[in-house]
């Protein structure tokens, strides 16, 4: 089977486009992008630093009820790979003030129809 292709430069550029995006959304509290931004399907996940969030229901839900404050965070490293023009990877390391040690971020994206949404994600912090 021949490799898939690899950030290809327009579907690399949609990519961190949507992932610039999400970002900003997290750090503003703008939920209605959040919303948008992940897969409306009982097959998404998002496992927090203490939090198991299975199907797009209990995600959203999780989004009204946390903390409204401190969600900046300043990037460490960022890393966004896309494989042919529909699969993506993000990986973020992260500060926060308010936080001690490093947070991690994975995100596992899929470009549909209306465009790329994240399908899985994983945040972890690292004392």
């Amino acid at each position: 089977m021949p490799d898939p292709r690899v950030n290809e430069p327009a579907a690399l550029t949609e990519m961190r486009e949507a992932f610039a995006r999400y970002e900003k959304a997290l750090t503003t509290n703008d939920i209605a992008t959040l919303d948008e931004l992940f897969h409306d399907s009982p097959h998404t996940i998002r496992l927090g630093a203490g939090e198991e969030l299975f199907g797009y229901p209990e995600i959203a839900e999780f989004r009204r009820r946390r903390p409204a404050a401190g969600l900046n965070r300043d990037e460490v490293r960022s890393e966004v790979t896309v494989f042919d023009d529909r699969f993506a990877v993000t990986s973020l390391v992260f500060t926060r003030d308010n936080v001690a040690g490093v947070g991690r971020q994975t995100q596992t994206w899929v470009r549909f129809a209306e465009g790329w949404r994240v399908v899985a994600a994983h945040v972890s912090q690292r004392g």
